[in-house]
């Protein structure tokens, strides 16, 4: 399985989410954020920073990047994706996930390892887990906290779209703890912690993120038969 990991100006953890598809046993493919060629790739990771400098708003402008214009038709027909950190900003900006990211009700940038609830199993992304599994997986975010208005959060509710959820503390300050979302699809996932660094307990606090690459890695096995 081959996996794309966008770059953008401003992006930090590119090779970190490099480095977990490959623990996860696929090849991992450069894509260049002035890319229009996907180059035929089986799923695509945005990775954690601060592209283009986070000016305007976090991920506003990558959005207009030219391998969006690839990856967004791609992710509405099917294509798993995932956002990380960044990345999930992107996606929300990019319309392709529901909500927007806004600055940590602390107003403060925050670097701590959290525990956090998996909702959802049924996603691309999260299938190698148990619902309910509570998993440790660091956070970094300084505009992490998850907004939306009450009837979409009653939707992603009632639809299951909840994904990832703080356990406890949430210092981001998030409507109902939420850490993450997907698509009605369930092909598109976009969360504020990090699950590549969370890959193995030699470098991280637990190998807990790893399952977020198996997971989509053994979808693909199993649609290639």
């Amino acid at each position: 399985m081959r996996i794309g990991v966008v770059t953008f100006p401003g992006s930090l953890d590119d090779r970190d989410a490099a480095r977990a598809v490959r623990l996860a046993g696929a090849e991992p493919v450069t894509l260049w954020h002035a890319d229009r060629d996907l180059r035929g790739v089986d799923a695509v990771i945005l990775p954690g920073g601060f592209s283009y400098g986070d000016y305007l708003r976090c991920g506003a402008i990558a959005r207009f990047a030219p391998v969006m214009s690839e990856l967004v038709p791609a992710a509405r027909s099917g294509l798993p994706v995932l956002g990380i950190c960044n990345g999930f900003q992107i996606l929300c900006e990019a319309h392709l996930l529901p909500g927007a990211l806004t600055r940590n009700s602390g107003l403060r940038f925050v670097t701590r390892d959290l525990r956090l609830t998996v909702e959802n199993t049924k996603t691309a992304w999260t299938r190698a887990y148990s619902g309910g599994e509570q998993i440790v997986v660091p956070l970094k975010s300084g505009e992490g906290c998850y907004a939306a208005g009450p009837g979409t959060l009653a939707d992603l509710e009632a639809s299951g779209q909840v994904v990832i959820r703080y356990a406890g503390d949430d210092p981001n300050g998030s409507a109902d703890a939420i850490a993450g979302v997907c698509n009605a699809e369930g092909n598109v996932v976009g969360l504020m912690p990090h699950p590549e660094h969370a890959v193995d307990p030699l470098t991280g606090p637990s190998a807990d993120g790893l399952r977020m690459f198996t997971s989509v890695v053994a979808e693909a096995a199993e649609a290639a038969g």
